[in-house]
């Protein structure tokens, strides 16, 4: 008891006094909050939108320089130098000699022996050391960074209208499950409201077989009518306990806890028109919004692709920080510069590109013209369940108040000696199946209200609903 009471201590809602040992009440707004807090799908919703803001970020990069540092060291299998024959000074001194002295040979000889050798100039020893910083800067890319931050931009926005769906979607199956927990303990009350009255009534059949009044037959139908209330009655009970667990998974209670619905099932008696919530899909549905962010990042891929027949112009620079060995006439230490890339002929490929996007485009606004009739027909049939729920509503209204004084009239005809046993509980299992049928239309109307708010992108409103929506608390009326 002890460790439940410090769980439930940590939950930050306005939860309500525990009623009993291991039970604990929540209304639907505090089971929503509950919900909310841990829950794996929103937490890896929310990790979408992280990793989406940080691929916007990588490709924001580009708008920056980069710097770069590298250093090297090399071995050079031989010296690089310079080598200059002799033989282009000796030439022309030999000519010039022939025109002094026609017939020398010994000056010639000379010449001739000195031209076969080469001067050798060193201009880099075998080991070389470098360290360097380069910088580089595009300043012209033909719009591919502005598109590019368009699309980091569509990125996190589909990450953020995943998130709003899947709580939503969350939403929806926590109305369902609260209010499937709701409808089970109703009708656990109803069953034992029949299963009781069964029990008075199967004691007026023993006094009145005892008098003589009425037959044995008459009797055991009372007592088989009876045992089928209490199997009904323990079968709801079942039901009500499987409702119970799915709700307590969906809210990550890890213990056994019976959970005290305090929120009434409600039901509107005025609603928009139809008409009204078509009109939502095209500008609030999630998955309208999801197409659109990911038609603009294809329309900014296109942009990009069509980009490439542009030249990549960009400022470079390096720096040289330590250099051995290498000489600054031969490299200076610190250049600067300006240059430019521009593909001219790569094989077709981005005109392949542009049209494979082309098409993914295409495909896209296709779908988005089919999912907005398919959501057009979900609203179609979500409405009409909830003009069902309301119009049974309205029909059963009237029954029930009818049932509960049939079955006053006939349990006193009873007593009197007026009425049989099979008018007696024709009657009350009348009133079960009305007091369901009204606790189900309820239950049916919620759950479509919800699917309907989903579907067209507003279930925020759906607690304005609620507030306003008449509950069905007043069925439970003393007989």
């Amino acid at each position: 008891m002890w460790k439940q009471i410090v769980v439930f201590l940590f939950i930050p809602l306005a939860v309500g006094a525990q009623n009993a040992e291991n039970s604990i009440s929540l209304t639907l707004e505090e089971s929503f909050r509950l919900m909310n807090k841990g829950n794996q799908t929103l937490k890896i919703a929310q990790e979408q939108i992280s990793i989406a803001r940080e691929e916007r970020q990588i490709l924001n990069s580009s708008w920056f320089p980069s710097l770069d540092a590298s250093g090297a060291y090399v071995h050079l299998s031989d010296k690089i130098e310079v080598k200059e024959p002799l033989s282009q000074f000796t030439d022309p001194a030999k000519d010039f000699i022939h025109t002094i002295i026609p017939n020398d040979e010994f000056i010639s000889s000379i010449l001739d022996k000195i031209g076969s050798y080469s001067l050798t100039f060193p201009l880099l020893k075998r080991n070389l050391t470098t360290v360097d910083a380069s910088l580089m800067w595009p300043v012209f890319t033909g719009g591919k960074r502005v598109f590019a931050n368009k699309i980091g931009r569509s990125m996190e926005r589909l990450a953020e209208v995943n998130m709003e769906q899947t709580g939503a979607t969350l939403q929806t199956s926590l109305v369902e499950a609260y209010y499937a927990v709701r409808l089970a303990k109703k009708v656990v009350q109803v069953r034992e409201e029949t299963y009781i009255g069964m029990q008075r009534h199967y004691q007026n059949a023993l006094k009145l077989q005892d008098n003589g009044m009425i037959t044995k037959a008459e009797r055991l139908f009372v007592q088989v009518s009876m045992d089928e209330a209490k199997r009904e009655l323990e079968s709801a009970s079942k039901e009500y306990g499987v409702a119970q667990q799915a709700l307590c998974t969906l809210l990550n209670i890890q213990q056994p806890v019976d959970i005290i619905t305090v929120s009434s099932l409600f039901i509107n008696e005025e609603l928009p028109s139809e008409f009204y919530f078509k009109e939502l899909i095209p500008v609030e549905s999630y998955p309208i919004e999801l197409l659109y962010h990911q038609m603009e990042l294809l329309k900014n891929q296109l942009r990009i692709h069509r980009s490439a027949y542009l030249p990549n112009i960009a400022l470079f620079g390096k720096q040289t920080f330590y250099a051995k060995n290498l000489p600054k006439n031969l490299m200076p230490r610190t250049m600067i510069g300006v240059g430019f890339t521009w593909t001219i002929f790569d094989g077709w490929k981005r005109e392949a590109t542009i049209r494979q996007t082309q098409r993914s485009l295409e495909s896209l606004a296709t779908g988005r013209e089919k999912t907005i009739n398919d959501l057009g027909v979900l609203v179609d049939k979500l409405y009409s369940e909830m003009q069902n729920a309301q119009d049974n509503v309205t029909a059963l209204n009237t029954t029930i108040a009818m049932s509960r004084e049939l079955v006053r009239i006939r349990r006193k005809s009873f007593q009197e000696g007026m009425a049989t046993s099979t008018e007696v509980i024709d009657a009350e299992t009348m009133l079960s199946k009305v007091q369901i049928a009204f606790l189900l239309a309820y239950y049916q109307y919620d759950v479509a209200l919800a699917n309907l708010l989903t579907a067209c992108g507003v279930p925020d409103t759906f607690w304005q609903y609620a507030r306003q929506g008449k509950t069905e608390d007043f069925i439970f009326e003393s007989k």
